[in-house]
């Protein structure tokens, strides 16, 4: 059981040290939640990350409020929450108040420009290793490419996407079980 302080002191170092949202803080979750701390294994964070990306909301505040949660019940989603957006919400507000006075130095926009790609690594990587952990491989690797063309180059919404791969995955869960049961 996680103790209320490390709650903090985890969710705070996760939200103070990841640039580009919820989605960077992936590695970094998983590493401080699953591999550090044990307090979730490698499928209850999977399940967890499913949850954070369906619910309305920030995908981080969302992750931090599940974990939280699932480690020491609504006190510790509120404690894990507050970690989480404590140091974001400073930046922010530091940025703000001074944003004007350096948007147009050079020197800024190139460490902006710089830090964009590995932005995108942060975020490419959980991709592949939620891929391995879900199971993902070359007899059922269509299915995430065909949802991501369609969502991007046909503009379906991703809400049908998930409903139509919910569906689908039950109806393969019955037909699978029904299959196993006569054997």
């Amino acid at each position: 059981m996680a103790r209320l302080h490390e709650l903090f002191w985890t969710f705070f170092k996760i939200g103070a040290f990841t640039i580009g949202g919820g989605y960077a803080m992936i590695p970094l979750m998983e590493q401080e939640i699953v591999d550090k701390r044990k307090w979730l294994d490698r499928d209850e964070f999977m399940d967890t990350m499913s949850l954070a990306q369906s619910m309305p909301g920030v995908f981080a505040v969302n992750m931090a409020t599940n974990i939280g949660f699932r480690t020491r019940g609504y006190i510790g989603a509120i404690t894990a929450i507050l970690g989480n957006v404590l140091m974001p919400i400073v930046m922010i507000i530091a940025i703000a108040m001074f944003f004007k006075q350096f948007s147009d130095n050079l020197i800024v926009e190139s460490i902006f420009k710089g830090i964009r790609p590995a932005v995108v690594a942060l975020i490419a990587a959980p991709v592949f290793k939620m891929a391995k952990t879900a199971k993902i491989s070359w007899s059922n690797f269509w299915i995430p490419v065909v949802a991501t063309l369609l969502i991007w180059l046909l503009g379906v919404s991703p809400v049908i996407i998930i409903l139509v791969a919910g569906v689908g995955g039950f109806i393969y869960g019955k037909i699978k079980g029904k299959k196993e049961t006569k054997k």
